[in-house]
């Protein structure tokens, strides 16, 4: 599974970006697609999860409510909306493709490149 992530920018904080992730190749592998970031000088994190079939959805407590995840089966495409972005916002942004919903980096074999948000104060 091949991943190409896009739509990250610098934004104000209090504004909206929405990034957006296409996967090509053997897609069929996976069942799960997911977001992380990573910050300078720390871990990467999980961010929001959704299931190809079904689309339920799975987000951490640091972006309940702001962001919303969504996928579009037909275009093998996943999009994570950011609204009310905040400074700590500000990261690389990765999707991820995996087999089960999980909030750790190695439950996902293949990951996009990382696309850079920056939020200003």
């Amino acid at each position: 599974v091949q991943l190409q992530a896009s739509g990250g920018g610098l934004v104000q904080a209090g504004g909206s970006l929405r990034l957006s992730c296409v996967a090509s190749g053997r897609t069929f592998s996976s069942n799960v697609m997911a977001w992380f970031r990573q910050a300078p000088g720390k871990e990467r994190e999980f961010v929001a999860a959704v299931r190809w079939s079904g689309g339920s959805t799975v987000y951490s407590q640091s972006v309940k409510g702001r962001f919303t995840i969504s996928r579009d089966n037909a275009k093998n495409t996943v999009y994570l909306q950011m609204d009310s972005l905040k400074p700590e916002d500000t990261a690389v942004y990765y999707c991820a493709a995996g087999i089960t919903v999980a909030m750790i980096r190695s439950s996902y074999d293949f990951w996009g490149q990382g696309t850079q948000v920056t939020v200003s104060s």
